[in-house]
């Protein structure tokens, strides 16, 4: 499992990589998010980080986790890569945005305890009112198990607040003024 300060790895294209130099940074996380919120019972409780382009984050499913046969249920996989792009939108335009439209390919199964990380990148801004993002999700050993595309409509301004209130500490790098 590559994680914080690893050797280059390739994820996504050859052109996105994650340098040995580059510092990984914590990205804030919420109360309540499915995904990320640390005050959600049935939640998955994944922690981001950033090099400042890409955001990855790792996921070991659980057996509660299964749709058929021991196999992670697709709805959960789409979710973490829906959640990894929203994510390298806030850190490429320093603001949050919904999913207008995601597209999944699977390409393997995933399985209970199997050690996963996620990583997303924005890959166009339309003069931030579309973002187009992909992300992947991929085994200890490379293999993609999923991948996907997204595009992403910035959250008004006048729900940012909103927003804001339900991060744990100081998010205003990422939901404040302007986004």
């Amino acid at each position: 499992m590559r994680l914080l300060n690893d050797p280059p790895v390739i994820y996504l294209a050859a052109s996105v990589q994650v340098a040995a130099n580059k510092q990984m940074r914590v990205l804030p996380h919420t109360h309540s998010c499915f995904v990320c919120g640390e005050s959600n019972a049935h939640g998955l409780n994944l922690r981001f980080e950033t090099d400042g382009r890409m955001v990855r984050a790792r996921f070991v499913p659980r057996t509660e986790h299964v749709g058929f046969k021991q196999t992670v249920h697709g709805g959960l996989i789409a979710t973490i890569l829906d959640e990894i792009m929203v994510w390298a939108c806030a850190v490429q335009t320093k603001r949050f945005a919904y999913c207008a439209e995601l597209t999944v390919r699977f390409a393997s199964p995933l399985q209970p305890g199997e050690e996963t990380v996620a990583v997303g990148e924005l890959v166009n801004n339309r003069r931030g009112k579309i973002f187009e993002t992909r992300g992947e999700l991929r085994n200890a050993a490379g293999r993609v198990l999923a991948s996907a595309t997204g595009k992403y409509m910035p959250v008004a301004e006048s729900d940012a607040a909103g927003l804001a209130a339900d991060f744990v500490g100081d998010a205003s790098e990422w939901v404040g003024p302007g986004n």
